[in-house]
């Protein structure tokens, strides 16, 4: 069976499987609330509030080009990321020397806050888009840098081993031994780094953009709109939520799948 076939046949138990997530968020909501029941609507509007204010932004128009440009940027400080953190985790990964050398830049990387990032990017580039995505590629890379190397470093000798010794075609050894076991690893920090890359633009245009929803949530913070502003962070998670559950799990899924049969076969 093919890989689209295989999709398409999974999608009535995936979507009975949707169940559990729709299940939090309506529970999530329910708190939302009940704590603007209990603190009224100057600290936190109710989900109606915000959701009808949210409709308004999207009827008239305005949401959309923030949004598309907050993905824009999203997304390009995240490619960026994936492609620079993969490669270099891959090629660290085969080197033990290279790994044990890429271990302090990697916890310096993670342990300095995005914030400290965003500062050194205003001065470097000032208002333009190269501050938001420059501080997502350098938010993100190192997270992708750790699922490579994890994936790499981790890789069963014997079956390297075993591989060898059958004189397996190289097509064979990549597709059915090396990917299945490493894209096991780079998948869940793609998408770890997915949910940053927003996190970290939506900061970073609050502070030095002029634009995007970060701009957006600026300007509501100054006008006290409480509406506006929850009702920019609910189309941030709503994008998040689509972009997860429509592409990424799917994908999720297939990966797993093929992990077991790589198990199966180890």
């Amino acid at each position: 069976m093919s890989l689209l076939q295989r999709w398409f046949a999974g999608i009535p138990a995936y979507l009975w499987s949707g169940w559990g997530a729709l299940a939090s968020l309506l529970l999530l909501i329910a708190v939302w609330e009940a704590i603007s029941l209990a603190y009224g609507p100057l600290v936190l509007p109710e989900p109606v509030a915000a959701f009808r204010k949210l409709f308004v932004l999207i009827d008239s128009g305005a949401a959309w080009p923030e949004l598309a440009l907050t993905a824009r940027r999203a997304m390009t400080g995240l490619m960026l990321a994936i492609t620079a953190g993969s490669l270099l985790g891959l090629l660290a990964g085969l080197s033990l020397t290279a790994s044990m050398m890429s271990r302090p830049i990697v916890t310096v990387l993670l342990g300095t806050p995005p914030i400290a990032w965003l500062v050194l990017a205003m001065l470097w580039f000032g208002a333009s888009d190269g501050t938001p995505v420059f501080t997502v590629f350098i938010a993100c890379t190192p997270v992708v840098f750790v699922g490579a190397l994890q994936g790499t470093r981790t890789l069963d000798q014997h079956l390297k081993d075993m591989a060898a010794a059958f004189r397996l075609p190289w097509h064979m050894r990549l597709f059915d031994l090396y990917l299945p076991h490493v894209v096991s690893y780079l998948f869940p920090a793609w998408i770890n780094a997915l949910g940053n890359s927003w996190r970290v633009v939506v900061m970073a245009e609050l502070l030095a953009s002029a634009d995007g929803v970060g701009a957006a949530l600026a300007v509501a913070r100054s006008q006290l709109d409480m509406d506006a502003a929850l009702a920019w962070i609910a189309a941030v998670v709503l994008a998040l939520l689509a972009v997860e559950y429509l592409l990424l799990e799917p994908i999720k899924r297939e990966v797993e799948r093929w992990r077991e049969m790589d198990r199966e076969h180890a």
